[in-house]
């Protein structure tokens, strides 16, 4: 284990953690060399992580796979890697720009980096990350390390505050958050952690990279590319002042959540709500950020008068026909329920798939059905993981019928010999559960 690529960087991550903690002014200045280690952080260590997102993910501007690293040689790609940043001749290859369709039929930019960018990437977070999370407040959920369960903590904190008396809500969203970080402010943010020349100059290579569109590379004056390893980290950094300014001056507004570039604000009074909403205009200015004028309102949960949605829960009051009273509860959104249906009906109701059997759609179904189970379970989805089932079943009939040449809508009774759930069809009903974990509160 003393030899261990992974287990040396975890010892370092440990110290630089320990280090930052001990003292929130110290700033670090002998980083850059550990990076370029072979054995100690550095890119032997980043290689996990960079592999990981290369698989899943398209291939960068070079057309270069990971499986075709393996092929040439993944000693010789990493000796190489270690050599040109050693040398000071790295530079980061600009991202390729794909596009990705959102539910409200807009479509989501993001920058794929090179495999070799990924792997650079990758090795710097190990290495900047624990300074920075020695920093971070517990109002903030996303994007960091050992919290496996981080969304549904944030929403857990949402539930346990709403319910003690926070009935006014402040649901905030910044607009185009990723695309208008200003470079000169985040640097202002990291240089004050890190005085190591070489690792400022490598992350500013990073952001001023660009990216390739039709086939034209724009340089980027703003913003940090979504798909890059290191663009959460950095957006995290960036609004640490947010979380920082409002957990020391202005806890008593309100309580803060946020999630990357979602954050809701949950308050006592709608007068506290609106300076709540005033302050937080107030800190997005000296950010150079914006609220979405449309995504961004105030929310009245007494008695149930209206809700909002966070992290693909609707989050509503409801009466408890036990205890008689409002309670906050959460199901999965309106966009979230029409997601899983487009997702079921690209797998079963394709008609290039009729050549296959019936075991062989549930095998594909199944995986997509128990992801979005797992995550929508803890709440008050019940009612809702019926109606998925009910309408995996009838896309399973339709199936069955368009495979066997069958005309009308009769699925029903056709096909009520056949039982799903013996053929391996896995099931959302009863795998709900209510909340029973505790949560580290912010008030």
């Amino acid at each position: 284990m003393a030899n261990d690529p992974i287990e040396r960087a975890r010892q370092l991550q440990r110290a630089l953690y320990r280090a930052a903690k001990r003292s929130v002014s110290r700033r670090f200045h002998a980083l850059y060399d550990k990076v370029c280690r072979p054995r100690q952080g550095g890119v032997a260590s980043g290689m996990g992580v960079g592999e990981g997102q290369s698989r899943l993910g398209g291939t960068g501007v070079d057309n270069q796979t990971i499986q075709s690293i393996e092929e040439a040689g993944m000693e010789a790609f990493l000796h190489q890697v270690q050599e040109q940043l050693r040398e000071g001749r790295y530079r980061p290859h600009p991202a390729k720009r794909v596009y990705i369709p959102k539910s409200d039929g807009r479509q989501r930019p993001l920058g794929i980096p090179v495999v070799r960018d990924r792997v650079v990437q990758a090795a710097v977070k190990i290495v900047i990350e624990p300074i920075f999370e020695a920093d971070f407040q517990p109002c903030s959920f996303g994007f960091r390390p050992k919290r496996s369960r981080q969304r549904r903590d944030a929403n857990e904190v949402i539930r346990q505050v709403a319910n003690k008396g926070h009935e006014w809500v402040v649901d905030a969203d910044i607009e185009n958050y990723f695309d208008t970080i200003d470079h000169e402010k985040l640097m202002e943010m990291v240089e004050k952690r890190i005085s190591d020349r070489r690792m400022m100059k490598l992350i500013r290579q990073f952001l001023e990279a660009g990216v390739l569109e039709d086939g034209k590379v724009r340089t980027a004056t703003a913003g940090t590319p979504q798909g890059g390893v290191l663009s959460p980290l950095l957006a995290n950094i960036y609004l640490n002042y947010l979380d920082k300014v409002w957990m020391e001056r202005w806890r008593r507004v309100g309580i803060l959540v946020r999630y990357a570039d979602d954050a809701v604000i949950l308050c006592r009074t709608e007068t506290d709500a609106q300076e709540a909403l005033r302050r937080l205009h107030i800190i997005m200015e000296r950010l150079g950020l914006k609220l979405h004028p449309s995504k961004t309102r105030l929310v009245n949960l007494k008695d149930g008068k209206d809700g909002f949605g966070f992290l693909g829960f609707y989050h509503r009051k409801l009466k408890s026909w036990r205890y008689g009273r409002c309670y906050l509860q959460r199901w999965p959104g309106r966009k979230a329920m029409e997601a899983i249906r487009e997702k079921i009906r690209t797998i079963a109701g394709n008609r290039s798939r009729l050549n296959r059997s019936l075991k062989e759609v549930i095998a594909g179904v199944n995986p997509v059905l128990r992801g979005w189970g797992n995550y929508f379970r803890v709440g008050n989805s019940s009612r809702h993981f019926q109606l998925i089932d009910m309408h995996v079943l009838e896309r399973l009939c339709l199936f069955l019928s368009k495979k066997h040449g069958k005309s009308g809508r009769g699925w029903g009774q056709r096909w009520r010999h056949i039982n799903f759930r013996k053929e391996g069809l896995h099931q959302l009903v009863g795998t709900s559960r209510r909340h029973n974990y505790p949560v580290q509160a912010l008030e």
